[in-house]
């Protein structure tokens, strides 16, 4: 199974790249749906203070970071370069949000801290690297 290719690419690389595609499609959602104040609040306490404080500067962050790694993720399975440079500015864009949630004057917990802070910040960072990694080995280009 390791030998199999679709495209002349194997398939852990569409496996990643479509994993990768969901993470970011979750984050679009969860940026669609914190625009809903019914939904907002259903979320805990913390979380509601670091959206509800958010300025609009952190807000288009926000929206680079989710939306700019769909479109990178798309980008990736369509096997186009510009897919790094994408996920830089999505890159960007996490950092920018992370600077304001941990700026916020609110308590945040080890879960949320692996979860809205770590985990955005890790996963960007791979996609960064897994793309240029794969325009390295030509599987994009």
């Amino acid at each position: 199974m390791g030998d199999e290719t679709v495209n002349g690419v194997r398939w852990p690389f569409w496996t990643i790249s479509v994993v990768a595609l969901i993470w970011n499609v979750m984050g679009a959602i969860n940026f669609f749906v914190q625009l809903n104040p019914e939904v907002r609040a259903a979320y805990r306490e913390s979380e509601q203070a670091i959206i509800e404080g958010r300025p609009g500067w952190a807000t288009a962050a926000f929206a680079l970071a989710v939306l700019g790694g769909t479109v990178g993720c798309v980008l990736l399975l369509l096997r186009k370069s510009l897919a790094s440079y994408v996920f830089i500015a999505s890159m960007v864009g996490v950092v920018v949000t992370m600077i304001h949630t941990l700026g916020a004057t609110v308590e945040l917990g080890i879960g949320e801290i692996i979860g809205i802070v770590l985990m955005p910040l890790v996963v960007a960072a791979f996609l960064i690297w897994y793309a240029k990694r794969a325009e390295n080995k030509g599987w994009i280009g």
